[in-house]
């Protein structure tokens, strides 16, 4: 119940952060830069908020591999979110340096999304094989680690000698996965806007809610089975966009429209059909 409540206190906030972006950009610049960018802001939060249901599919998957308790889970979690922000800003500053001075990257970036919305099509309902996960092999045979999880702790010492816990494994799975779907999100984001300043805000509280959405999908992830493919799906629409952008300007209210008919057709599908065996 409390990170229902928790998780609407988020979209809340980003909400009102939508409504404050608005009149003050309609006091300074008027109503119709506010109506575009306000707009921009939010078609960018809905697209991070979809993409970020699949980054916490793969931290439920971690999570389960690891047999981490409820209890441990929110720490990890709490450094995640943090990691991920500061990740992001500082992808969301290159790119947008990138961006100002190549104007051949949002090509780049179009090709990156086609290639991995295409890609996600073909993975989705396959389980993920974390015991050949490449970091965590190379950080297993790197590190002294505990045998098992010593509570909330990522260090214990021992005899005088200091020890990686299984729980340090999980935090540095956790960022790394956000680091490879923040190369996917960030570049969609541009797509929309080339506001960095709305790039930033609009990741960032889609991400604030990161934690409570885990806790209260972590029960629910395999009710939503077809939600990857309609994430795939606004994946390649966004490259296909990007790709497109001197043939066709797509409108951002059309693509705002498209991205939630997506979602809410995928859950929608999701929970009236059974997944394949």
């Amino acid at each position: 119940m409390m990170m229902r409540l928790e998780s609407v206190v988020w979209v809340a906030v980003a909400g009102a952060f939508g409504a404050w972006l608005y009149f003050h950009l309609a006091s300074r610049f008027g109503a119709e830069v506010a109506r575009d960018r306000t707009v921009e802001y939010f078609t960018g939060y809905v697209i991070e908020k979809g993409l970020a249901v699949e980054n916490v599919f793969v931290w439920i998957t971690i999570f389960r591999y690891f047999q981490v308790p409820a209890e441990f889970q929110k720490r990890v979690l709490l450094w995640g979110v943090v990691g991920a922000i500061v990740m992001r800003a500082v992808l969301i500053y290159l790119g947008a340096l990138l961006i100002a001075r190549f104007s051949w990257v949002f090509y780049v970036f179009g090709a990156l999304l086609l290639f991995t919305g295409i890609k996600m099509f073909f993975v989705q309902g396959k389980p993920a094989d974390l015991a050949q996960n490449p970091a965590l092999r190379w950080m297993r045979a790197r590190l002294r680690m505990t045998p098992s999880l010593e509570g909330e702790r990522f260090f214990v010492r021992r005899d005088g000698v200091r020890y990686a816990t299984p729980l340090l494994l999980v935090l540095a799975l956790v960022e790394l996965t956000d680091l490879i779907f923040a190369l996917d999100s960030i570049p969609a984001i541009f797509a929309v806007t080339h506001d960095p300043f709305i790039v930033f805000t609009a990741n960032t509280f889609a991400i604030l809610g990161l934690r409570a959405m885990y806790f209260l999908l972590a029960d629910m992830a395999d009710r939503f089975h077809l939600l990857g493919y309609g994430l795939a799906l606004i994946v390649t629409l966004v490259g296909a966009k990007m790709l497109l952008m001197d043939v066709y300007k797509v409108p951002i209210p059309a693509l705002l429209g498209a991205v939630g008919v997506i979602l809410v057709g995928s859950v929608v599908a999701s929970l009236y059909t059974r997944p394949r065996a």
